[in-house]
């Protein structure tokens, strides 16, 4: 018998923060179903290079630096994209920051609070809207005919937006206010963007991590008394590989989520059970 596949053959899709963690096995994992992937990264060069080589390289992975502070980059990065591979069909917003320190709402910088919701946020805001005018313009071109008619109302077009959040964004985090605020708001923009675009055929969900085993998350969960404590929170008594949390964003671009939008799917091991 013929087993499921997660298939996305002839699709484009561009993930940010792409060159590690979470970024990184989404874009292995896109890859490995057929899509065509750019990734964003903005440091790790040589990492981010080859990973887009061991995911088949020039005309199937493409890496580019690209700073994401504000709508400006979010706009440079989806045309750079769709320079590559002419189209856009996936995008999933993964990059972000989260200042290990913790530091009190009384005594928070405020250069702090304005670089985190510029890279968290803002540069989402530019993400989104660049994503959305070329999703528009490839409905537009698949849904008129050469006649210049439009063609039936319901032939499968649109897109995929997957937002990360985090457990963070959903009961708040102590000493972490801005970095918690930020994913808070991308929960809240997801909703508002299924409301908003799911009449278009566009698919908007948000995927809310707990804690994963990534370089971001080591210091604390490697802490032996800090690790401890998060654990005992985790009714699974583990965290998260990032692959664990791929494959749900994987599933979302896929036709057998063809019914979901405006969802937050938690991918927390059970510590958090909202939406």
């Amino acid at each position: 018998m013929a087993g499921v596949s997660l298939v996305l053959d002839g699709k484009v899709a561009l993930v940010t923060g792409g060159s590690r963690g979470i970024g990184a096995e989404t874009v292995r994992m896109f890859t490995e179903a057929g899509a065509r992937v750019a990734f964003s990264y903005r440091q790790a060069k040589e990492r981010a290079e080859a990973l887009a080589v061991e995911c088949g390289g020039a005309g199937k992975c493409v890496a580019f630096q690209q700073e994401l502070s504000a709508p400006a980059d979010g706009h440079a990065l989806v045309r750079a994209a769709v320079a590559a591979f002419g189209r856009l069909d996936v995008l999933v917003v993964n990059h972000g920051i989260w200042p290990h320190e913790d530091v009190s709402i009384a005594r928070m910088a405020e250069a702090q609070w304005r670089k985190t919701m510029g890279v968290n946020l803002d540069s989402v805001f530019g993400l989104v809207q660049a994503a959305v005018a070329q999703l528009d313009k490839q409905m537009e071109a698949s849904t008129t005919g050469s006649d210049g008619q439009a063609e039936a109302k319901g032939q499968e077009t649109g897109g995929h937006i997957v937002l990360i959040s985090s457990t963070a964004g959903q009961r708040g985090e102590a000493h972490h206010a801005d970095y918690a605020v930020t994913k808070g708001a991308l929960i809240s923009l997801t909703k508002s963007l299924s409301s908003e675009l799911a009449p278009r055929g566009i698919r908007v969900n948000c995927v809310a991590p707990g804690w994963v085993a990534t370089e971001m998350s080591a210091s604390a969960v490697g802490d032996p008394a800090q690790g401890a404590s998060i654990r005992a929170g985790i009714p699974l008594g583990r965290v998260a590989s990032t692959r664990e949390v791929a494959g749900p964003v994987l599933f979302l671009c896929t036709p057998l989520a063809g019914f979901i939008s405006g969802e937050v799917l938690n991918v927390n091991g059970g510590a958090v059970l909202v939406g």
